[in-house]
């Protein structure tokens, strides 16, 4: 790797150092989540990842399979608790509120076990 240097006006040498560029990624909720913990906890891994080029790349696996894993605890959970299109359709508000619980518990679990690791 060869690095190159501009002169300053007072005569010092800095390398020329560039961040590469990333392709842009569509990022959910889960990957902003995440984004927020390297800043906030992990700030070494936050300034490897974004130096390296790979940031974006690992926030949006993060988003990707965070997303996959709420959609397949939301499902299995609500299968588990007889929350179906009938109680949605007997009792709307019930429905709801036993939904809400179930996407609660199961954001919980992807933050727990993808998010702030």
């Amino acid at each position: 790797m060869e690095i190159t240097y501009r002169t300053t006006p007072e005569g010092y040498q800095i390398p020329n150092l560039t961040v590469p560029v990333e392709p842009e990624y569509d990022m959910g909720r889960f990957g902003q989540m995440r984004k927020q913990h390297l800043k906030t906890h992990c700030k070494i891994l936050y300034a490897n990842l974004l130096t390296s080029g790979e940031l974006y790349r690992h926030l949006c696996e993060i988003d990707q399979t965070a997303q996959e894993q709420f959609e397949l605890i939301t499902k299995q959970m609500a299968k588990a608790e007889g929350v179906t299109e009938q109680l949605k359709a007997e009792n709307q508000m019930l429905w709801v509120g036993r939904m809400n619980s179930i996407r609660n518990r199961a954001e919980e679990i992807i933050r727990a076990e993808l998010i702030y690791i």
